[in-house]
């Protein structure tokens, strides 16, 4: 007879992960592919991804985009993520990242006006953005392409996106910070 208890794997829903990992590596949740016309959104009260968006016939997401675990933002959702990687993962996959900068933003929401950035990280495991270690990185073209990209899907939907300024990994990493207190507030 063992003495030992079975190990019962425990769930945590994908809410509630913790923003980063034990290699301080960020946790992004996908919630769209790129090239993909569907956003979904993380549904907290039911821990499910649900199609939230469909983006007009001939446009798609250009990267990865998901959201962070375990922060809040301004508008009252986990802060948004643009993920950097070589191949898509379905939506509702965790990818280790590593934050290299945020595009400041502001975004009308119900006629409110509101911060709502992008962080921008690279997928730990990827080879084709292993050399992207800080937002300089990124070329500047690249970065204006996707703001344009989110004033085109906010217009979508009646709202306003309009960009502030872009920072490196210590700005976003502050913001990561500032949106684990918010939502620890609201867990407590």
């Amino acid at each position: 007879m063992s003495n030992h208890l079975p190990v019962v794997p425990v769930s945590v829903p994908l809410g509630r992960l913790p923003a980063f990992d034990d290699k301080d590596r960020l946790h992004a949740v996908i919630e769209a592919t790129a090239g993909s016309r569907n956003k979904l959104k993380f549904v907290s009260g039911t821990g499910v991804l649900e199609l939230h968006t469909m983006l007009p016939l001939g446009t798609s997401f250009p990267y990865a985009f998901g959201f962070v675990p375990s922060t809040l933002g301004e508008d009252g959702d986990p802060l948004d993520v643009m993920v950097f990687l070589d191949e898509q993962v379905p939506p509702g996959v965790v990818v280790p990242c590593r934050l290299v900068g945020v595009i400041l933003a502001t975004q009308t929401k119900d006629g409110a006006l509101m911060r709502n950035d992008r962080l921008l990280a690279v997928a730990d495991k990827s080879h084709m953005y292993r050399r992207v270690k800080e937002l300089a990185d990124i070329d500047r073209e690249v970065l204006q392409e996707i703001e344009l990209f989110f004033q085109f899907y906010n217009a979508q939907k009646g709202e306003e996106f309009t960009p502030l300024g872009r920072h490196g990994a210590k700005r976003a990493k502050a913001l990561v910070a500032k949106g684990m207190r918010v939502f620890a507030k609201g867990v407590e």
